[in-house]
């Protein structure tokens, strides 16, 4: 950098990542906290001073903080623990007292464990500490009542991991004998633990001489007398602290407290356990921490105030170093290293760092933000945008951010140390968004593992346990290796991408029609990769795609699977994949889109003609339920009867359509024929709810679509049992509130992690006939109209409106009902749902106008009215009762 321009004002500012380096930041830390302990004017009781007992190790994921803290703690244990290029630290390893705790929700970790494991390490030293005693002790029987410490120990396994931890409850137990004894209190405290430090604290309030030795601990009988909770323990930190600060020169010890995997402690949002955490560094600063995690830690941020208790850069000054806008520290006091990769933060102040002119960032802000939004935090791609920004600025030119893409220089820095095969496998991988080593060696073509397991322990390899598939390249590599123009010698041709490409399509149909599991997860991770393959390098033969997409479409749960394209231009469907792709987002979009525009889309791939003969009913049968939920139910129920003419694999649901579309047009003896010969995979006991619970037959309703959640629950079918115990609820609320709650719970519980709109729709429909005379519900209706208009689903409005009927003929409101049901008349007046007129009246015990054609009634109109009559009376019933 500092020849890479003539302008002597250009300062260049380098950045480390080595972890001999962070090593050094831990000694000189240590070291100088050493020092401040050791002072002749450190006070444990210092409340109001800076911080500087906390060193910060942060970077991404899978760069290796998690063993750089296992490194840390063990060098600091045993001098053999030390890798060979740290350097020795000149202070005794034996004054030392390392305790690491793993913050990962995977450990179970909780905020009590973790008080606890401090406690069991300061057990090593083979004293009592009084003070915090006391206040565990009473924590602990107000918290656990019954349940001795030794038992909870040994279950949670803490003593297997302290070696000492079996003398805790014996120095607890000295503790409390001590303090007893002072107090002329008979014989050892077990369950007086109450009475004890009830004594205790009148003590210290009168100052008596018995108890000078715990006077000293300014703040020890307000903590005994605060509530015994959480809060509390984390103030009783100090009660450590200062223990610790009573033991004799000679035997006093630093415990150095290593907390891993901190970004799990909460989100940067929700900071309760964060400020727990935060309040035990600040209230033992005789304590030294190492904190490991993704993210720096913002304490240093005054705009944290309130969500925190100390913040700002007086507070926290090491930690200020690398706050946006703050003056940088210099020397031993910054506290904040990064571990491999940057953070967004942290690569827009190391650009701003990188290259200065008269102490000002050379890089604007905007070209800063573009260069670390392609980084993806790899440092080496923004010593390489330094440079090509020099390079521009050479020639005269000012950079622009459309300059900074994909850096040839990546790939041959990347491929430089590795083997052939190992070549192949990496530019093999960079076809897919993860891959095992298995999928890695099939989409190489190769016959062995060793190259691609080879390739996993690459640092620019990540690694996932908890994904699809383990393994994942740098993004930044990644995008390099597929639109970089390669210029090394083993580079690829088209040709050889487009074999590639086929391999892994092959691949990916073998990991999900045979792999390890056969589950959703994995369906929709083949199906995204795949249809992005099949789309992006034009491979005609869409194979196992076509089943795919059927299993996709077969459960509605409709996670959004279009893919990003690599070199698609333009949006004309040109190839089966292109149609596919835009077939299956399309149905995944319905659900946010308006389904005026659902059948825009496709009736476009119908007209295309591009999609093989078995996947053209996919769009046929799916463009006539958006009809339909338009409102254009002539045309659907020609397109259902198109699709169960063809006998294809959606015949049985076209079937069930054409019975609902008997059922919307008041026909119930045939919609109630065509239901019972269904079968499973037409949902007939879902159509046979649908049609009973018009009918005033609630209860017969509810038990249809209960079989038929049972049904999909045999099946794994999510998305229809979410739907059949929506529609369980809207029938049970009719007549059992406090029934349809359960039924609503469970409901929301099966529509957690689907996108099921009109699903979550007729729930909150159910919601409203729960509460019915209710005279609260107007702002809710009004809400729900909204969200039916947004999304396009005309049919389910009359639906609302009967649900409306039913609060106004539970509250007697002949005016708001009449204009209800002119609105129903309105709605229905092209037949489709004319019934729910009929059973608005039923309702009111109202008379029907004499032009209204009557539909088909399962038994009879007269029979239907009563039913429907009688649910009214008996909710105005039960809320005469309950007032």
């Amino acid at each position: 950098m500092l020849f890479g321009a003539n302008d002597q004002s250009v300062a260049a500012e380098e950045a480390f990542t080595n972890r001999q380096a962070q090593w050094q930041a831990v000694v000189t830390a240590l070291t100088d906290h050493l020092h401040r302990v050791a002072g002749p004017t450190f006070d444990v009781e210092d409340f109001a001073g800076p911080r500087h007992n906390v060193l910060v190790a942060h970077g991404v994921g899978g760069i290796g903080k998690s063993t750089l803290s296992r490194k840390i703690e063990a060098s600091l244990t045993h001098p053999e623990g030390r890798p060979a290029q740290w350097a020795e630290p000149a202070w005794p390893i034996e004054k030392l007292l390392p305790v690491r705790i793993d913050l990962a929700r995977s450990t179970g970790i909780d905020f009590e464990r973790l008080m606890l494991s401090i406690r069991l390490a300061v057990a090593s030293l083979g004293r009592p500490m009084p003070a915090f005693d006391l206040a565990l002790r009473r924590h602990w029987e107000r918290n656990h009542p019954g349940e001795p410490l030794e038992d909870y120990l040994r279950r949670g396994g803490l003593f297997s991991r302290f070696s000492n931890a079996v003398n805790l409850p014996s120095q607890l137990q000295s503790s409390l004998a001590d303090v007893a004894q002072v107090l002329a209190m008979p014989g050892t405290i077990g369950g007086a633990v109450g009475q004890l430090t009830t004594a205790l604290v009148g003590a210290l309030r009168e100052r008596r001489q018995t108890v000078r030795a715990l006077a000293g601990c300014a703040r020890l009988a307000d903590i005994l007398e605060a509530e015994a909770d959480l809060e509390t323990l984390s103030f009783a930190a100090h009660l450590l602290a200062w223990d610790l600060h009573q033991l004799p020169a000679d035997q006093r010890v630093t415990p150095v407290v290593l907390f891993d995997s901190f970004e799990e402690v909460g989100t940067r949002t929700h900071r309760d356990f964060e400020r727990l955490l935060q309040r035990i560094v600040w209230l033992m600063p005789n304590v030294f921490f190492v904190i490991t995690g993704r993210d720096r830690l913002q304490w240093a941020e005054e705009g944290l105030a309130g969500q925190l208790d100390w913040t700002g850069p007086t507070a926290w000054p090491g930690l200020a170093g690398h706050v946006p806008g703050a003056r940088a520290h210099h020397g031993p006091a910054v506290r904040q290293i990064l571990v491999g990769d940057f953070s967004p933060q942290d690569c827009d102040d190391h650009l701003a760092r990188r290259l200065a002119t008269g102490g000002q960032p050379l890089i604007g802000l905007d070209l800063r933000a573009a260069i670390t939004a392609r980084s993806h935090g790899l440092p080496l791609y923004l010593d390489l945008a330094v440079m090509r920004f020099l390079e521009i600025r050479r020639t005269g030119r000012t950079p622009q951010p459309d300059d900074f893409g994909d850096f040839p220089a990546l790939i041959s820095r990347t491929l430089s140390d590795l083997t052939s095969d190992e070549r192949h496998v990496l530019r093999s991988v960079s076809l897919l968004d993860a891959f095992s080593v298995s999928l890695a060696t099939q989409v190489a073509g190769l016959t062995h593992d060793a190259a691609a397991l080879r390739l996993t322990d690459r640092p620019f390899i990540r690694e996932d346990q908890s994904g699809l598939w383990p393994f994942h390249l740098h993004q930044v590599v990644r995008s390099a290796i597929r639109n970089a123009e390669d210029h090394t010698d083993d580079r690829w041709s088209e040709q050889d991408w487009h074999r590639a490409a086929t391999r892994a399509l092959t691949a990916l149909g073998q990991e999900w029609a045979h792999g390890p599991r056969r589950d959703r997860a994995v369906l929709i991770g083949v199906l995204r990769q795949g249809l992005r393959l099949a789309r992006d390098f034009n491979l005609d033969e869409l194979g196992w795609l076509a089943d795919a997409a059927f299993s996709y479409i077969g459960d509605s749960v409709w996670e959004p699977l279009d893919p990003p394209a690599h070199g698609h231009q333009g949006t004309e469907l040109s190839t089966p994949a292109d149609a596919l792709v835009e077939t299956l987002s399309a149905l995944a979009r319905r659900q946010r889109e308006h389904r005026a525009r659902t059948v825009q889309r496709l009736t476009a791939v119908i007209d295309s003609g591009l999609l093989p003969a078995e996947l053209q009913e996919m769009p046929l049968y799916y463009r006539a339920k958006a009809l339909r939920d338009i409102g254009r139910d002539e045309d659907s129920r020609r397109g259902y009867q198109q699709v169960a003419d063809h006998g294809g694999r959606l015949a049985a649901a076209a079937r069930r359509g054409l019975a609902q579309a008997a059922r919307l047009a008041g026909d119930f003896p045939t919609a109630l024929a065509a239901a019972q010969q269904l079968g499973w995979e037409g949902r007939h006991q879902r159509v046979l709810g649908d049609l009973y619970w018009v009918q005033g037959e609630v209860e017969r309703a509810a038990e249809a679509y209960l079989a038929g959640r049972l049904e999909a629950e045999q099946h794994a079918k999510a998305g229809e049992a979410a739907h059949t115990q929506a529609m369980r609820a809207v029938a049970v609320a009719f007549t059992d509130p406090r029934q349809a709650d359960d039924e609503l719970d469970l409901a929301q519980r099966l529509l957690a992690n689907l996108d099921l709109r009109a699903t979550t729709i007729n729930a909150a429909i159910a919601s409203l006939i729960r509460d019915a005379g209710n005279p609260t519900l107007d702002d809710r209706v009004r809400t729900l109209r909204t969200e039916l208009d947004a999304a396009g689903l005309t049919s389910m409005t009359p639906t609302l409106d009967v649900a409306v009927a039913f609060h106004q003929a539970v509250q007697g409101d002949h005016e708001a009902l009449a204009a209800t049901i002119a609105r129903l008349r309105e709605q229905t007046s092209n037949g489709m749902y004319a019934y729910y007129t009929d059973i608005a009246h039923f309702m009111a015990d109202l008379p029907l106008p004499n032009d209204h054609t009557p539909p088909r009634w399962l038994d009879s109109a007269t029979a239907t009215r009563a039913r429907w009559r009688a649910l009214v009376t008996a909710r105005r019933d039960l809320l005469r009762t309950s007032r």
